[in-house]
């Protein structure tokens, strides 16, 4: 599937595109038309800062198109940090050295209600590879525990590679969407930085998603953990990898995650030479937008205030936010804690996150509706290909959003953005939905929930 030799030699034939290149390119992108792998190639070479611009403006102009002002919303939530892999770059990595934290469920169920009370409605569930600690039936069991004791409606689960028999479990039980990194496709990277571990079985490992599609999984995301190998390989491989599963299954990636290599505790950011700067990373998050318009793509906290708001403009469509990486850490009082995963870096609350998208006329969308309805998976992909898929997501952002509003703002945002609310579900073009959607707003403010399209 992953050929290095083949994507290096894309990248060597491309190296220094012409502006003329770059525009065709452009051209065709804007109309939605699948890019080659030497398109993308080029792109990702190209060096003139008009060319860039152009890059980052034909990306954002895509996004907007396909999924309007809305910014799906979500938090991780970390339930154990006991591993027996010895990743490089990862805080719990098995050599250091501090008191493994698991919890059990009713911490879990304390934590997702804390959740609940933030405003969250979907949520990521993070689980360390220890096959003793946390087996499947313990992921089973939370996956349960939160979702009887909350109202969260979505629970995505980044868990280990692992078999057919236990995606399947995963799968019954009624997971979102199944995450898992790759981390990076240089296999030979890939084996450096993941030293005796079970994580270390590179073709297990990129393989996850033919077992996990096989138990009948449809909805998967993909990642790199972007500074560990040649970004612009990373992209390319990102691209091979989706069309493999759109040509073998009929749909790929759900959505892509775009974390970029941070500080974490046992690790110096001196030993990878890779690392990525600001520029970079716009280029990997505008180009995988003109390369795959329809597919989800996912910043973290990781990245500062201000370029998450600028990559929201450029091709981000799904964020976290007043996320904690640490086992157990959203509490009710402010805490410090000794053990995240990795340093983050935009520490604002949910609602102050939400109030500054509001303010730049963006939808914060807390919406699960597609998964309650089965559109998942090609299903999902044939709906956005259309293009009618805005039809039903924006006016269901509206609806979440209102429920955030009334539920869990404070009086300015309950004044506001009550008005920011309406004010939107009046530029819906369709009168029946925007009749529909008008209705289910006034429910919403009279006590009625959970009202979607």
């Amino acid at each position: 599937m992953i050929d290095k030799e083949y994507i290096q030699d894309i990248l060597d034939k491309v190296k220094n595109p012409t502006m003329d290149e770059i525009q065709d390119i452009l051209l065709r992108a804007k109309k939605r038309e699948p890019l080659s792998h030497h398109d993308i190639g080029a792109l990702l070479n190209a060096k003139d800062p008009v060319q860039i611009d152009e890059i980052h403006q034909i990306a954002g102009e895509l996004k907007e198109e396909i999924y309007g002002s809305r910014v799906v919303m979500f938090a991780p939530l970390y339930i154990s940090n006991f591993c027996v892999n010895n990743c490089l770059y990862c805080g719990y990595r098995r050599d250091n050295d501090f008191e493994r934290v698991k919890l059990n469920q009713e911490e879990i169920k304390n934590q997702a209600i804390l959740l609940e009370k933030l405003g969250h409605k979907r949520l990521a569930l993070e689980v360390g590879e220890s096959p003793k600690e946390t087996p499947i039936d313990y992921v089973i069991e939370s996956i349960k525990t939160i979702y009887e004791n909350s109202s969260i409606r979505r629970i995505n689960v980044n868990i280990a590679a692992t078999t057919v028999e236990d995606y399947k479990k995963l799968h019954e039980v009624g997971i979102g969407t199944y995450i898992l990194f790759q981390e990076t496709y240089d296999k030979e990277i890939f084996k450096r930085v993941h030293p005796k571990s079970l994580k270390g079985d590179y073709d297990y490992h990129l393989h996850a998603f033919d077992r996990a599609i096989d138990a009948g999984i449809d909805d998967v995301g993909a990642g790199v953990l972007f500074g560990l190998a040649d970004y612009r390989y990373e992209v390319l491989s990102l691209i091979i990898h989706n069309q493999y599963l759109e040509e073998k299954y009929g749909f790929g990636f759900h959505t892509i995650s775009v974390p970029r290599l941070k500080k974490a505790e046992g690790m110096s950011l001196e030993d990878f030479p890779y690392i990525i700067d600001d520029e970079a990373f716009k280029r990997i998050v505008t180009v995988l937008r003109l390369a795959v318009p329809y597919v989800g793509l996912i910043l973290s906290t990781r990245e500062t205030k201000e370029i998450r708001e600028e990559l929201i403009n450029q091709g981000v469509s799904q964020i976290s936010a007043g996320s904690k990486t640490d086992v157990g850490g959203y509490h009710e009082e402010h805490a410090e804690f000794e053990h995240d995963q990795f340093e983050l870096s935009d520490e604002r609350t949910v609602l102050e996150i939400n109030k500054d998208l509001i303010k730049r006329g963006l939808i914060p969308s807390y919406c699960t509706a597609c998964y309650r309805m089965g559109r998942t998976g090609d299903r999902f992909m044939e709906l956005a290909k259309k293009g009618t898929i805005g039809l039903i997501c924006e006016p269901n952002a509206l609806l979440t959003l209102t429920e955030y509003i009334l539920d869990y703002g404070d009086e300015e945002l309950k004044e506001n953005g009550l008005v920011f609310v309406r004010e939107h579900a009046e530029t819906i073009k369709n009168q029946k939905v925007k009749n529909q959607l008008v209705e289910y707003i006034n429910r919403i403010v009279d006590g009625e929930r959970d009202l979607y399209f």
